[in-house]
């Protein structure tokens, strides 16, 4: 069961509870996909992304359960990333861990399953 990685405001993903699934951040909805990370990309993607910001959740997602409209596309240093071109059913999270921000803006990244 291969894992991929969501970074997400708090507030947003308390909205995706609500309403039972995840339509995607605003950059998500401009690019018309839901962007995530595998284990060796969100630190990067933190660092690069989110920046100071506090009061993240970071959202593991079973891959496997997203079917075909996850697709595995070139980005950031010719990379692949997953990108999920539907909504995130929440069915598929298998955890929210919230993302602890240090004194210089950046995030304590804990151990993630690959």
């Amino acid at each position: 069961m291969r894992k991929i990685y969501k970074i997400c405001p708090a507030s947003a993903w308390r909205e995706a509870e609500r309403q039972g699934v995840f339509k995607g951040s605003p950059v998500d909805l401009s690019d018309g996909f839901i962007h995530f990370s595998t284990a060796s990309q969100v630190e990067e993607t933190a660092r690069k992304h989110f920046s100071g910001q506090a009061g993240l959740f970071l959202i593991a997602v079973e891959a496997d359960a997203l079917g075909d409209a996850l697709k595995w596309e070139r980005s950031r240093n010719d990379d692949l990333f997953p990108h999920l071109y539907a909504e995130l059913d929440l069915a598929a999270v298998t955890a929210v861990q919230s993302m602890h921000m240090r004194s210089d803006g950046f995030h304590d990244i804990p151990e993630l399953e690959p």
